[in-house]
């Protein structure tokens, strides 16, 4: 199948879906970074802030050795007033939803701190959204260290400081969200029916794999690695069976999941050694239960399949501020080969319909 031609690349209907045949169809898509004529109304949900004592506690990763690099990113994760709201108003974004930086709350041991930290943050980050409702949204940090305060803090932070769901930051003292000591988080998040954002986390352990190879730490691997996986044990571990409304978000294109979907239904058939009705294939729950975000991947070839995969409807626009530059994500989305109305969902109605605003 041709993907492009003289006139560049070609749209699909009505969702505008950039057409594909082949990975050369998708390389031809990925300018290093496209130039926008127009500048798309937006909103972001995976932007990060930190709060002093959790920088005091080392709850905060540095994704850098650069030490100027990271007392950037330090200031800015404490800002609301001057650089974030600057960074916003340059690349187009209207409101950023804000959630406290990895590993937070997830990364503290002690079950009683943990609760004590996460009212605190979520107190904190309500008082920056009570001053600017118009610019800011929250989403909730969990001590998930005791599941039954977890549920507690969210349903204290939905029903009384207005937050639009939660964030977590992957594993929490090695326990998973399959694990059926999170049942009572599951059960309140599906009563208060808000989305929670999966976002990566410390590794409980460093695996063999990673061993001597400290480039394939982090971002640059082991997260997406671990958050994919992170996804796919509760898709697995019957979490969706149980809650079938649930509404998960995943950054970073999906965490290379949405490339996947095929080969999981298939490999999955194959372990199990029977051919699976469609509600019980990998891909189906993926599909109907996840919600995935541009952050950190500013490239054409990735949209275009996450688009394809997922549908339109489930692609909400991020930065992943402070660790991402604003200007840069949204160059990437207003330049990107779509319809209006595709763009326009992405950049900030399909967030509308998500988080109620």
């Amino acid at each position: 199948m041709t993907t492009t031609s003289n006139a560049g690349p070609r749209l699909i209907g009505r969702r505008g879906i950039v057409a594909i045949g082949a990975a050369a169809g998708l390389a031809a898509l990925t300018p290093a970074r496209p130039k926008a004529a127009t500048l798309t109304h937006k909103i972001a949900l995976e932007e990060h802030f930190s709060t002093p004592e959790l920088e005091k506690r080392g709850l905060v990763a540095r994704p850098t050795r650069n030490d100027t690099l990271f007392a950037d990113i330090e200031r800015r994760l404490l800002d609301f007033d001057e650089l974030r709201l600057a960074a916003m108003d340059k690349a187009g974004i209207d409101m950023s939803v804000l959630s406290v930086t990895t590993p937070g709350i997830q990364g503290e041991k002690d079950a009683a701190t943990a609760v004590r930290l996460a009212k605190h943050a979520n107190d904190a980050l309500a008082g920056v959204v009570q001053k600017r409702p118009q610019r800011y949204g929250g989403f909730a940090a969990l001590p998930l260290q005791d599941p039954a305060a977890a549920a507690d803090e969210l349903q204290r932070a939905i029903t009384q400081l207005g937050f639009k769901g939660a964030l977590i930051n992957g594993q929490t003292n090695g326990h998973y969200l399959d694990d059926d000591r999170f049942l009572p988080v599951w059960e309140r998040v599906q009563a208060l029916d808000v989305p929670v954002y999966l976002h990566p986390g410390e590794l409980p352990a460093e695996p063999a794999m990673f061993a001597g190879r400290p480039q394939l730490n982090g971002p640059v691997w082991a997260w997406t690695a671990d958050t994919g996986g992170h996804a796919l044990r509760l898709v697995f571990g019957g979490t969706f069976q149980r809650f079938p409304r649930l509404k998960i978000i995943l950054g970073h294109m999906g965490e290379t999941l949405p490339a996947l979907l095929w080969r999981l239904d298939s490999r999955y058939q194959l372990q199990v050694g029977e051919s699976l009705a469609e509600a019980q294939r990998p891909s189906t729950i993926l599909r109907r239960n996840f919600f995935i975000t541009t952050s950190g991947v500013c490239d054409h070839g990735p949209l275009a399949n996450a688009i394809l995969q997922m549908g339109a409807d489930r692609v909400l626009f991020s930065v992943d501020y402070p660790y991402e530059d604003s200007q840069v994500a949204a160059e990437f989305i207003d330049g990107a080969p779509l319809s209006d109305e595709v763009r326009a969902g992405i950049c900030h109605g399909n967030a509308k319909r998500l988080l109620r605003l």
